[in-house]
């Protein structure tokens, strides 16, 4: 009877140990994850999680967006912050962020190649990419080289642009001109005068264009329009003779974050071979120079001079001048 009894207890140790087992394990499964929150490309943030996923068997909780969408719900979770990584479209956010100490520092050991105005001890690029005029040419309307041309007359109600209140690219584009000592917000009153439309986010500005219901987009994401042409749409993707900004996109890991190892995991890969060379599938120039990129790479872009610190600075001041200016209701 006792030995019995004694099979009995040791069964039920058994059992409850691998009870326990189980859910030891299920606690570590649910540990291994990571939330990202992304303003890039879907296809791009897509194939970044699947391949850190197979690297590291974690799983990627994904939000994509645009800047302001994932800002907003960044700033919606504030009581209860959800994301891990956030990776911007928009360099100032991570200016911004830093300066109110709301980043992890984490420096990673495969940044080692990206050029040092794009990182700091908080925030490192993802890749990067240019603003350009796309035009249609099928319009009939004169191909333009420089900003100036599309405030020209041919160009009257022809010519549409991302809102900077929406996009964190066009926002540094449009920092970057009124900074420019020949353009400045004289340019945007031509701008406004002659038409221009500014309507929403870039996939907004852009698809009237290919569309061709207008003839040009000021301030289109280079890597959008170099996809859509390599995939037929009648366009072309022209860097201004005066200069643009490269707009790079940081990636940083929030204080808040639950899952600092998958978060800085995550980051390593981004920033990884493989990872860099997705990022060069989609278009955008890797952050890494020693990765080839499929466009028009960092010594062949005429760059305007930039200052990022400033231009976080003077965010809300520059969003609330251009709406005024634009007369945007």
């Amino acid at each position: 009877m006792k030995k019995y009894l004694g099979d009995v207890i040791d069964v039920a140790v058994v059992a409850a140990m691998a009870v326990a087992g189980v859910l030891f394990w299920q606690g570590i499964a649910a540990a291994q994850s990571v939330t990202v929150y992304t303003a890039g490309p879907q296809d791009l943030a897509d194939a970044l999680s699947k391949g850190f996923t197979a690297k590291s068997k974690a799983k990627v909780n994904l939000f994509q967006g645009t800047t302001g969408q994932v800002m907003a719900k960044i700033a919606a979770e504030a009581a209860n912050p959800q994301v891990d990584v956030l990776i911007s479209a928009s360099w100032d956010t991570g200016v911004d962020l830093a300066s109110k100490g709301q980043l992890l520092d984490y420096t990673s050991a495969n940044a080692k190649n990206v050029p040092a105005e794009l990182k700091t001890a908080n925030y490192v690029a993802q890749g990067a990419a240019a603003l350009a005029i796309v035009w249609n040419s099928k319009t009939g309307k004169p191909k333009p080289s420089d900003w100036a041309d599309l405030a020209k007359p041919e160009y009257k109600d022809q010519v549409t642009m991302p809102d900077p209140a929406a996009s964190g690219s066009a926002y540094g584009l449009v920092s970057g001109l009124v900074a420019n000592q020949n353009l400045g917000w004289k340019y945007f009153e031509t701008m406004k005068a002659n038409g221009t439309a500014v309507v929403g986010a870039n996939a907004a500005a852009l698809n009237p264009v290919m569309q061709g219901a207008k003839s040009a987009v000021f301030g289109a994401v280079d890597y959008i329009s170099i996809d859509a042409k390599a995939k037929g749409e009648a366009i072309e993707v022209i860097y201004p003779a005066t200069g643009t900004v490269l707009e790079s996109r940081p990636m940083m890991i929030m204080k808040t974050s639950k899952n600092v190892e998958q978060a800085k995991q995550f980051i390593d890969y981004v920033l990884s071979d493989e990872g860099q060379k997705l990022v060069a599938d989609v278009y955008l120039l890797p952050a890494r120079t020693d990765i080839a990129a499929k466009r028009a790479g960092w010594k062949e872009i005429k760059l305007l001079p930039a200052d990022a610190n400033a231009t976080a600075q003077k965010r809300a001041e520059t969003l609330a001048q251009f709406k005024k200016v634009m007369d945007i209701k």
